[in-house]
């Protein structure tokens, strides 16, 4: 068997997910959207371990129920965890140019439990051009099974304005 050595020149650009992106490409009111996740047990008892928040609120179930919960509360750290870029196509969408991701912001509006299942999204909100860099200020939301929004928020990325 012959091998077709008559091809291309490997270029890993051309193995992007999705065409790459400018800053200034990009257009305020476009959504970015996580695939759902259903928090369970182990997701909760993982975070735990990672960021030492051992307060009974978060797995003990008589305490939750004696303080006013239904049941213990998953992390809110958890919950914005799910806002991450990167749970998106968003850092696919502007290939090489991201710089830093500068800030976040948020409010923590509904408890969440394992159980339910979370749908997060970004939403370029604000595009601020600032010479050879940019900053996009998009909304955070996370919403519930029930269409209860638990989370909302900024988040500020830096990208480089020069082309790709």
């Amino acid at each position: 068997m012959s091998v077709n050595r008559d091809v291309a020149p490997f270029d890993p650009r051309s193995y992007a997910i999705v065409p790459a992106r400018t800053f200034d490409e990009l257009l305020v009111g476009e959504v970015f959207r996580a695939p759902s996740r259903t928090m369970t047990d182990a997701h909760a008892s993982a975070f735990q371990a990672v960021s030492a928040d051992n307060h009974p609120v978060h797995y003990d179930t008589e305490w939750a129920r004696a303080h006013g919960h239904s049941a213990p509360v998953v992390h809110g750290l958890q919950v914005l965890a799910t806002t991450a870029p990167g749970a998106t196509l968003f850092p696919h969408v502007i290939g090489e140019v991201f710089v830093r991701f500068e800030s976040l912001s948020c409010d923590f509006l509904g408890e969440v439990h394992a159980g339910d299942t979370l749908y997060s999204q970004l939403r370029i909100a604000e595009l601020i051009p600032a010479g050879a860099e940019g900053r996009v200020k998009a909304a955070v939301s996370v919403h519930n099974q029930r269409g209860e929004l638990v989370l909302a928020g900024q988040h500020v990325y830096v990208l480089r304005r020069d082309e790709r």
